[in-house]
């Protein structure tokens, strides 16, 4: 890392200090509720300072042996119901697919890898529901065809950046910070 802990922290800086979580948690050193923490930390550190304390209790990993991150990843529901709920690690771009179901995906808890997100939301005779931290901005480039698609979560913030791309078609796609208008039961 550097001398200066007052720097600004990069995406690059930021992603080193979590390939060597990850190896930590693949090595037995951390906890699968310990890396969440720690990782949440990684992708929340504004300044190189507030990343060397994350890791002061692990060895340094080599840029060879630090395990890849998933960079995409699908949830997807088909004839059925899906929620994702609660202390989970996303991915840079989710793609989330829903064919004659629904698929409930709640970010508000969620480790976010980054600051800025992709979900790639494709919705066919189904219901798609996603919740966004209350921080987060959100631009919808999605299209919809015989279908609602509602994103009210907007673009003020100071959170990650959420960007919701795909279409649907005769589905209904709602993007929200709040939960008054649906049910993660």
């Amino acid at each position: 890392m550097t001398d200066d802990p007052s720097l600004r922290a990069s995406d690059a800086d930021r992603d080193h200090v979590a390939a060597m979580l990850g190896e930590a948690l693949a090595t037995g050193r951390l906890t699968s509720v310990e890396h969440a923490d720690r990782l949440e930390a990684v992708y929340t550190a504004k300044t190189m300072g507030e990343l060397v304390p994350i890791t002061r209790d692990l060895p340094e990993v080599s840029a060879t042996s630090a395990p890849v991150f998933v960079e995409q990843q699908t949830i997807n529901s088909t004839f059925s119901k899906i929620i994702r709920k609660g202390r989970w690690v996303a991915s840079r771009n989710t793609k989330l697919t829903a064919r004659f179901g629904a698929l409930i995906v709640d970010l508000s808890n969620a480790v976010l890898p980054g600051r800025e997100i992709t979900l790639e939301a494709d919705a066919r005779f189904s219901k798609l529901i996603v919740r966004v931290p209350d921080n987060a901005r959100v631009i919808d480039e999605g299209a919809s065809l015989f279908g609602k698609r509602n994103v009210t979560a907007g673009t003020e913030g100071d959170g990650p950046l959420i960007r919701v791309t795909g279409r649907s078609m005769f589905s209904k796609v709602i993007v929200t910070r709040g939960v008054s208008d649906w049910n993660l039961a």
